[in-house]
């Protein structure tokens, strides 16, 4: 009887040597992958700190191309070249001879990717630069191939063999490639001094970049600042709390340098203690001595020093004393910075 509909076939169960031979082929596809590797650094040579110097010198684009699965390849290391330092994109080879090449201008570098180093897409568009006079650095695994010889540097990447089983799909050429392709985009990183600080400029909403954020960025200012003179009245001080919201004010001098200040527990402690607290100047009931931190500081750094202090604000002033701006702790919460 057949299988309708209703009654599907059921599919043959896992036996334990099924799963133990999936084991035994992913740790071969695994071995000669990082043998792959293993052998690109063998073949690192002069071309590949020419490739560095020409993209560290670039000033332009790096175009990155490539078709079929090289090209998906290339695709990641010119989103890896971009987030790290290297303005950079992928252009398609069969878009850019078919109008698409309007995107590579003067002063760019095209990086482009051809384990065979024949593909007919990519001799095509190397014809075109070379009217264009843009460079080309060509990562192939075989040096004598036609785009390997036409290239303006030669980057190889030759492997013993692919790591499917049927030595056909593109496994250990395309994880070679990507390889050279990272250590390429690390190394030209390296040559423009590329910094933390840097990488989260680039990712203001990965967590990396909001760990790095200074000080400067989040803290409050201006017109968002509170702070009142020495002899201001406390009617005064406490309008200018409330209205800034944050619970504090910082007590300044005429050079805007800090001199103390005021919470609201500071308020509620001297009322308890001295009926005539309103007939009072900010001056003569601040607490002197507050916790200061300087604007170029991570924000996670003003955090750590709020809680380590039990303490819900820091005041930001410079290391001549004059104020900047305050940040409060829920400031800093919400960057989720841990």
């Amino acid at each position: 009887m057949t299988a309708s509909a209703e009654t599907p076939q059921k599919r043959p169960q896992r036996t334990a040597p099924a799963a133990a031979g999936a084991r035994a082929v992913a740790r071969h596809v695994l071995e000669v992958e990082a043998a792959a590797v293993r052998a690109v650094i063998r073949q690192l040579d002069a071309g590949f700190e020419r490739a560095v110097t020409l993209i560290d010198g670039c000033r332009g684009r790096v175009v990155c191309t490539g078709m079929g699965k090289s090209g998906i390849i290339m695709r990641k290391v010119a989103a890896t070249l971009s987030s790290t330092g290297t303005p950079s994109l992928f252009l398609h080879p069969a878009e850019a001879i078919h109008g698409d090449l309007g995107m590579v201008v003067a002063g760019d570098v095209v990086l482009a990717a051809s384990y065979s180093g024949t593909t007919e897409e990519l001799q095509r568009l190397a014809a075109l630069l070379g009217r264009l006079a843009v460079p080309l650095v060509m990562i192939t695994g075989h040096a004598a191939s036609p785009l390997a010889r036409v290239a303006d540097i030669h980057l190889p990447v030759a492997i013993d063999r692919e790591a499917c089983p049927l030595g056909l799909a593109p496994t250990a050429s395309t994880t070679a490639t990507l390889a050279l392709g990272d250590a390429l985009a690390m190394a030209i990183s390296a040559a423009r001094g590329f910094t933390a600080e840097d990488f989260a400029r680039l990712h203001p909403g990965g967590t990396l970049g909001r760990k790095l954020l200074r000080i400067a960025e989040v803290m409050h200012r201006d017109a968002e600042l509170p702070q009142v003179a020495p002899t201001a009245s406390m009617p005064e001080t406490i309008h200018e709390m409330s209205r800034k919201g944050l619970g504090i004010t910082a007590i300044v001098d005429r050079e805007e340098r800090l001199l103390g200040c005021l919470s609201d527990g500071d308020l509620r402690r001297a009322l308890e203690a001295d009926p005539g607290l309103m007939q009072r100047t900010a001056g003569a009931v601040m607490r002197p001595g507050a916790k200061t931190i300087e604007p170029d500081a991570l924000a996670s750094a003003a955090l750590a020093r709020m809680e380590a202090h039990h303490i819900t604000s820091l005041f930001v002033r410079r290391p001549e004393g004059r104020l900047e701006g305050i940040v409060h702790i829920h400031d800093l919460w919400r960057l989720e910075l841990f």
